[in-house]
């Protein structure tokens, strides 16, 4: 597996990472021992940046992705998120909060740390920004964490590029993740120049439109009942029928360069930026091993620009609306 740099001077990992979060949350059912599986071939074929969080779950994720590292960890660049926390009391009906206080930063980090067994956690996310704590607060709170070893790199997740700025005077921050792919550009106008200009790398989540780009479904009535896409916003009425064009577009592309409608959506991203690092997630070997070989697809200036082109915005927005009030704060 090629490697990239997160930023020019950043840690080094492989240049797509695997996105852990299905395995345990929000796309339907899960399979733990396939999961792990993919997790071990995973590092068996140099993929070694696993992103998880807190929130998966709750804390099931942690839970798997660190019983699967087991033995392993120093083949690992492990990276989680802390911010949201779910209350899930009451069955069927999860209430959501973002906490950026201090207090909440170190007991996350103790709870993530024991979950996953490790003793330090390689890059360590606010996954949303907390509007009612100042990003100062919070960024000063996690590089405690670094200054004693539990942390070795700073992260945030969907923050504005102002944001960014404030929380880099306190203290580097290694890596912005954020949603991005053909369909979802939303963060070139801003985000993505400020993390040139500051040396920032850029960890692109859901790079294949949450597997709709890659073909794998087409209808929301193909998705487990419990999957949340079924109800998103891009993947009903109108707004469906006009992305599945979209994904058409992307398996035209594909078929002329020989490669999948997936592995075509990744090189995109990849041939967009040298910092650029994606983790599209997957809780299936056959689809880790699809989306891994994405890194050896060669794309032209004029591909990509063709690709661009031919790709544009989703019809509906990312979230419903409390998701979409939660991000670029």
């Amino acid at each position: 597996m090629k490697q990239r740099t997160l930023g020019p001077e950043g840690p080094k990992v492989s240049a797509i990472g695997l996105g852990c979060m299905g395995m345990s949350a929000f796309y339907g059912q899960g399979d733990d021992d396939e999961s792990t599986r993919t997790i071990h071939r995973a590092l068996e074929l140099g993929c070694n940046f696993l992103d998880t969080s807190d929130m998966y779950g709750p804390h099931t994720n942690e839970r798997l992705v660190g019983a699967a590292i087991a033995g392993r960890r120093d083949e690992v660049f492990l990276a989680t998120k802390f911010g949201i926390r779910l209350d899930t009391s009451e069955p069927g009906k999860p209430r959501r909060s973002i906490d950026g206080s201090p207090e909440y930063v170190r007991a996350a980090c103790e709870g993530s740390l024991q979950r996953l067994g490790v003793e330090h956690i390689d890059l360590y996310y606010q996954h949303r920004v907390d509007p009612d704590t100042p990003i100062e607060e919070t960024v000063g709170a996690m590089s405690e964490l670094v200054a004693e070893g539990k942390v070795r790199y700073l992260g945030l997740s969907e923050a504005s590029a102002a944001t960014i700025r404030r929380a880099h005077t306190v203290h580097r921050i290694t890596a912005v993740q954020s949603e991005y792919s053909l369909w979802t550009r939303d963060v070139e106008q801003d985000v993505i120049p400020v993390l040139s200009e500051l040396g920032i790398g850029f960890v692109p989540y859901s790079p294949l439109g949450r597997g709709f780009l890659s073909g794998r479904f087409t209808s929301p009535e193909e998705l487990d009942e419990n999957d949340f896409r079924r109800h998103g916003p891009r993947f009903t009425g109108e707004n469906l029928r006009h992305n599945l064009e979209l994904a058409e577009r992307v398996k035209g592309l594909a078929e002329e360069k020989g490669v999948t409608p997936g592995q075509l959506a990744l090189a995109w991203v990849l041939h967009r930026g040298p910092h650029f690092v994606p983790i599209p997630g997957t809780k299936r070997v056959r689809y880790l091993e699809e989306n891994l070989a994405a890194a050896d697809v060669e794309l032209s200036d004029e591909e990509v620009q063709r690709i661009t082109d031919a790709v544009p915005a989703a019809a509906g927005e990312r979230y419903d609306e409390q998701g979409m009030r939660s991000v670029n704060i």
